[in-house]
């Protein structure tokens, strides 16, 4: 299983689970806000996070 494959799976996966993922990562998104602030950049990168695990509304452009 190649890094391609695993990327797929995983997005497979999130896809399949996706209201698991986002409580996941709101849950992580929470602590690191309350350990290290910068609640903007954490934001970014936890919505990131679900755009790329399983959300089909924010696909990337031509997929």
């Amino acid at each position: 299983m190649g890094l391609g494959d695993f990327k797929d799976r995983v997005q497979d996966l999130g896809r399949e689970h996706s209201d698991q993922v986002d409580k996941g990562v709101d849950a992580a998104a929470s602590g690191a806000k309350e350990k290290f602030g910068h609640d903007e950049q954490v934001d970014q990168a936890a919505q990131k996070g679900k755009e790329f695990v399983g959300d089909d509304s924010e696909q990337e452009p031509g997929q």
